[in-house]
């Protein structure tokens, strides 16, 4: 029984679910992308991500001409068949996905030459990758390529034109192998890494760094929840290197592992895991009803 995928609203085994090679997507690296996760094979803050996945749509001029009723029963169907073929314990990350569709002129038509392409698929959650974080924390680069300013790009629309992560994610890793990259704005100040969102804790203070310059993530939403829950003050700031360096410890928020800690941060290590990483993850175990740490490092074996 093969994993299925979905492509322009049809059930289709993975190894059939092709792009034509004049597909927008390829041509000029116009894809949208959401991602969200289960647990206990269902989906985890469905409606925000399907949400999100809609305004970066509209922001990139990709119109989604599937409901949210008609993308939330394909989800529903692609998680119901996958499941199945998942080790226990494991749990499914689902990728969504847009492009304008194919380019007309490669095939001597003007325009586009046919509608917008919407697809999705899923993949096991790397838990054995995850474990080494959760054990070990994160450590972050910071490259010299800068994030893209939000004059050419809004920040808040999740995209795959994605070069520029790609040349600082190389370059993190002559710097430092086995780091993520963690890239500045344009005035200097702290973004977030491809994958994560980050967070400081300063005297008791959760801090993000301001959700005007980054990608709106689902999980920083969740920490923020958290937050409140717990009784922790949350706040938004610009911060710098130094700011993170001298943090008392720092986090990732993350759709897939949900919270992780960071060991280093540009070579100066901090407390990890602190105890206000503790608290938030023991937080959204039990808010999904799922020992997440456990579920990520019981894969290690370890």
């Amino acid at each position: 029984m093969p994993p299925l995928a979905c492509l322009q609203g049809r059930l289709l085994p993975v190894s059939e679910a092709h792009l034509a090679p004049n597909d927008a997507g390829f041509v000029w690296g116009a894809t949208v992308t959401d991602l969200c996760r289960t647990f206990q094979h269902r989906l985890f803050r469905w409606a925000e991500h399907l949400q999100r996945f809609r305004r970066s749509g509209e922001g990139a001029c990709i119109p989604l001409a599937y409901s949210d009723a008609e993308l939330t029963h394909l989800a529903e169907q692609l998680i119901s068949h996958n499941k199945d073929l998942l080790a226990p314990g494991q749990d499914l990350a689902l990728v969504l996905f847009a492009t304008p569709g194919p380019i007309g002129h490669y095939l001597d038509q003007e325009g586009l030459s046919g509608p917008p392409t919407v697809g999705m698929h899923t993949f096991a959650i790397p838990l054995k990758r995850h474990a080494r974080l959760l054990r070990e924390g994160a450590r972050l680069t910071v490259p010299s390529i800068r994030a893209l300013p939000a004059t050419t790009v809004d920040p808040h629309i999740k995209h795959r034109s994605r070069l520029y992560w790609w040349l600082a994610e190389q370059e993190a890793q002559r710097l430092d192998p086995g780091s993520s990259a963690l890239l500045l704005d344009e005035r200097g100040f702290v973004t977030e890494t491809a994958a994560a969102n980050l967070l400081l804790v300063r005297q008791g203070e959760v801090v993000s760094p301001r959700r005007t310059g980054i990608l709106e993530g689902i999980s920083l939403q969740v920490v923020e929840e958290g937050c409140r829950a717990l009784g922790i003050p949350f706040a938004e700031a610009d911060l710098t290197l130094a700011d993170c360096q001298q943090a008392d410890e720092a986090m990732l928020s993350n759709t897939t592992f949900c919270l992780a800690p960071v060991s280093q941060i540009h070579g100066h290590a901090l407390r990890c895991p602190g105890p206000l990483y503790r608290a938030l993850l023991d937080w959204w175990s039990q808010l999904v009803g799922v020992d997440i740490a456990r579920q990520i490092l019981a894969a290690s074996g370890k």
